[in-house]
């Protein structure tokens, strides 16, 4: 099964040709990861060289989670029923130096770089980067959208969809939870019943993917209210100006969107990522990210 995993991915090696590939991508925040893919005599390099340094936050990652994205895309490109092993990187050489993802281990947990969000959103940056390195989709969403509410008393957290990236032969997939989520959203009925809070929409954001010839998914609109005070944590990406990039002249997709409409009428735009308490009547309107689209829209 080893062999036969890391022959279906020497195969896949050699199509990509000899040319070095390039890419890279920046969460909300400025942080950069930059992937450089080099093909040799069967073996290919994937050089995370230039990427920025550990983050001070808890947007770090590790080497299992680059490994754990790496075989995601291979899965996904090479088809088949390729058994799941270590097989599938044997013939992969990564070089990550000392950086956001693959900060130093320190004497203590306290020592220790954060990782919470680099597990949720880091990974799929990174997914997006070889993806884009590749040359065979538009970006996704790029955030699992987390939503965590709770008090004393109990917590809940759920991820929250949205559009996947066109490639060159379909449109990406709208309202999914797309790459490294791995995670489905609690059903309203469930959600309402077993905690304090009243669902006023779930829907497709209309128009959110990016337009091209084949366009990217649409993300998703989630409007949540609070039935009494809570404590809610959002970590969210693709809120500003990095929008899910389109390919070969696709637009890109619409960022995301975190609002908070108050009681007595009022909003307020809340930051990507943030804490912060909310009262009884708040509402939480969640906009998830589009796709990018893929290719100049055919017109006449």
């Amino acid at each position: 099964m080893l062999d036969q995993a890391s022959e279906a991915v020497r195969r896949w090696i050699a199509e990509l040709g000899d040319s070095l590939r390039q890419f890279h991508d920046t969460l909300d925040d400025g942080t950069e990861i930059r992937i450089a893919l080099i093909p040799n005599q069967g073996r290919l390099t994937i050089d995370f060289t230039g990427t920025s340094p550990v983050h001070p936050g808890c947007f770090n990652a590790t080497p299992a989670i680059v490994t754990a994205a790496t075989f995601y895309v291979i899965r996904t490109l090479i088809g088949g029923n390729l058994p799941m092993n270590g097989g599938i990187t044997a013939p992969i050489d990564f070089v990550i130096p000392t950086c956001l993802l693959n900060p130093p281990r320190g004497e203590t947990a306290e020592q220790c770089a954060a990782v919470v969000a680099g597990n949720m959103e880091t990974s799929m940056r990174i997914v997006d980067v070889l993806l884009g390195a590749l040359g065979v989709a538009a970006a996704s969403q790029g955030t699992m959208n987390n939503v965590l509410i709770g008090d004393s008393t109990f917590g809940y957290y759920e991820t929250i969809g949205g559009g996947s990236g066109a490639t060159a032969f379909a449109n990406g997939a709208s309202g999914v939870h797309c790459h490294m989520t791995n995670t489905r959203i609690t059903d309203p009925e469930v959600y309402e019943t077993r905690y304090p809070v009243r669902l006023w929409q779930f829907a497709i954001r209309k128009g959110s993917g990016g337009s091209g010839r084949f366009s990217g998914g649409d993300g998703l609109v989630r409007e949540i209210e609070f039935l009494k005070p809570l404590t809610l944590s959002l970590i969210t990406n693709r809120r500003g100006e990095h929008r899910p990039w389109g390919v070969a002249g696709g637009d890109s997709g619409a960022a995301g969107q975190n609002i908070l409409i108050h009681l007595n009428g009022q909003t307020e735009d809340l930051p990507a990522a943030t804490t912060r308490a909310v009262a009884a009547g708040d509402r939480l309107v969640i906009k998830t990210p589009g796709g990018g689209g893929w290719g100049q829209p055919i017109t006449g």
